[in-house]
């Protein structure tokens, strides 16, 4: 069976009801018929003034004035219905923007971070903003119009067929070539495929736009201009330049399209003039004649309405692709029956792991094995691309391994619940990342159902008081825009706060104090040491000093264990982690005005190491 396409697949994929839809379609059906109402009151009116053209003080006015107050009391039923309709239909949009953005984003929360890693976020966020927004409009507004169309078109002509078939005949006539102008500007040669085009376009500037606007202080720094940034520039152009094809793809089209809806009166009164010259004197006619030509507009007026159509229609269809093809990206695979671990310990069974499906780019870790025990803290150290940070990211399956196994208290973790195995550990990356929202929410989603006293505790336990404090609203202040920037130890301190909440068995840090002042930097590594108590601890060091008293150092090199020991152990040993300690201790003792040789070698050994 053949899958569902454009709106459709679109509902189908909300999973709505169709409910209001159909109760907007008929209030919108019946809004059409009402509407014509005036146009008949003001054809009555004037067919009882053309009878009476000799003797205009015969007309009867109390007739007419009735058949105007059934006009004004038309619109207003018509604008009634109108409204009706349309709060149905704008409830009905919300409700499928509502079902598309929280299913595309429970989805997102799913998938493995290498999708999101190969994914621009501009071409994320286009998806789940401009092509979803797209139905809004279609729903709510287009969709009624298209059923208040086809109700006016459909009662008109047959009333029109009964009056007379040449007259009805010319009103068809250009219906009919409208029509065929939309239906070539939907389905013409590669249409389809240049609106795709089009939307590739535009996701690349999306995408690009997002990388310069991150860029920006490197830009302005070097007393740049957009046109250094080439690939922004350049897809920049590529979209002016598509607008431009684009637009000019589709201009005929839409000006035949308007001068026929407005040329009702230029196929009806010639057929009207040849049938009436047969019969001059034909007063019945002529009242015939004097309807087509009023109520002609009562069919373009409305008609007017789907110009937008085409392309709404378009842009929903190519939007429900791009929206379906996240779908179709498979998430972390949950387990059939999962378990839960009875400890803690962390094993790494001879891990392989590569960032590509076809490992072109080489394994990012290899024959990697060793155990992180509960209650004592691991360090993993190694110069920059050894694969520290990816040992931690596999424990939380961010991705799955690619060979051997990953247990939590002997429990493999692709065989736990992805809620069970989030609920088993926190983490504190060195890149914090804080939503607009308040300080409050911001520590709260450590634990969405903690208590105030203990989200203000967790707060205190990472030395956040004294900042807080100082803001306008204190724990209500809110981050980002209409609110304030926080400095980078603060944003960390926050994440420890979080952390601290959360009060996980299993602890991940990536040098959770990088960015805190000297003199916060003891009370963070107080709070951290009352965290790490009783848990399994991995530590990202990047500041050597930070993991001399880990119960076991690993040291990576190139995605392999390179040595593993204490801090003793190692400097004994005299191998990379010695190296490493020595480019560190080093790099501490520099100073302006050192000897040039002895700072070049200094720095270079840093910077190798990762010191």
């Amino acid at each position: 069976m053949r899958n569902k396409t454009g709106v459709a697949r679109l509902l189908e994929i909300a999973g709505e009801r169709r409910g209001l839809l159909i109760v907007s379609g008929l209030l919108s059906a019946l809004s059409a018929i009402v509407s014509l109402v005036p146009y008949a009151s003001v054809y009555f009116i004037l067919r009882e003034l053309l009878e009476h053209a000799a003797e205009p003080a015969q007309a009867d006015g109390a007739w007419m004035t009735r058949w105007g107050l059934i006009a004004l009391l038309g619109l207003l039923g018509s604008l009634a219905l109108t409204y009706a309709g349309g709060m149905a239909s704008h409830v009905a949009a919300f409700r499928i923007l509502y079902g598309l953005r929280i299913k595309l984003s429970a989805h997102i929360a799913r998938l493995p971070l290498g999708w999101l890693n190969g994914t621009s976020t501009g071409a994320v966020k286009k998806t789940l903003e401009q092509n979803v927004e797209k139905v809004e409009t279609f729903v709510a507004h287009q969709l009624p119009d298209l059923v208040h169309v086809a109700a006016t078109t459909v009662l008109m002509i047959s009333v029109m067929l009964t009056l007379n078939v040449w007259l009805a005949l010319a009103c068809i006539l250009p219906i009919l070539l409208a029509f065929g102008v939309q239906m070539r500007l939907m389905s013409g040669p590669g249409t389809q495929d240049n609106v795709k085009k089009y939307y590739d376009s535009l996701e690349r500037l999306s995408g690009s736009a997002v990388q310069y606007v991150r860029g920006m202080p490197a830009v302005k720094v070097f007393g740049q201009t957009v046109h250094s940034f080439r690939k922004f520039y350049a897809d920049m152009m590529h979209y002016r330049d598509y607008c431009v094809k684009y637009t000019d793809q589709f201009q005929n089209g839409f000006l035949i399209f308007k001068v026929v809806l407005v040329s009702f009166a230029a196929f009806v009164l010639p057929v009207g003039v040849f049938l009436l010259s047969s019969n001059p004197d034909s007063v019945a006619f002529a009242s015939v004649l004097l309807f087509f030509l009023i109520m002609a507009p009562g069919i373009s007026a409305p008609m007017f309405k789907i110009m937008y159509l085409t392309s709404t229609l378009r842009d929903i269809r190519e939007g429900v692709e791009r929206i379906d093809r996240i779908l179709a990206e498979k998430p972390v695979p949950e387990p059939e029956h999962p378990q839960k671990p009875a400890s803690f310990d962390i094993v790494f069974d001879q891990v392989g792991f590569s960032y590509r499906a076809d490992a072109t780019s080489g394994e990012a870790l290899a024959g990697v094995s060793f155990a992180a025990r509960q209650g004592e803290v691991t360090a993993l150290v190694g110069p920059s691309g050894a694969g520290k940070s990816t040992v931690a990211n596999l424990v939380p399956r961010f991705w799955d391994v690619s060979a051997g196994a990953i247990r939590i208290g002997g429990v493999d973790v692709r065989e736990m619940a992805a809620a069970d195995l989030m609920d088993t550990v926190a983490f504190v990356f060195q890149e914090t990342f804080l939503f607009y929202d308040t300080i409050y929410n911001n520590i709260a989603v450590g634990r969405p159902d903690a208590a105030p006293e203990e989200v203000y505790a967790a707060a205190r336990s990472a030395q956040c008081r004294d900042f807080i404090g100082k803001l306008p609203n204190g724990y209500d202040t809110r981050i980002g825009d209409g609110g304030v920037y926080l400095s980078g130890g603060e944003e960390q301190r926050i994440a420890v706060a979080r952390a601290i909440l959360k009060n996980a068995p299993i602890l991940v840090l990536d040098e959770a104090t990088a960015f805190a002042d000297p003199e916060n930097e003891y009370e963070m590594q107080l709070a951290l040491g009352e965290l790490m108590k009783r848990k399994t601890v991995i530590v990202i060091a990047h500041r050597l000093a930070t993991i001399r008293d880990a119960n076991l150092i690993v040291v990576l090199d190139e995605g392999r264990i390179a040595e593993r020991g204490t801090h003793e152990e190692l400097i004994a040993a005299r191998g990379l982690y010695e190296r490493m300690w020595r480019a560190y201790t080093d790099a501490g003792q520099w100073r302006l005005g050192a000897d040039r040789e002895e700072e070049t070698a200094s720095g270079h050994a840093a910077q190798h190491y990762g010191g």
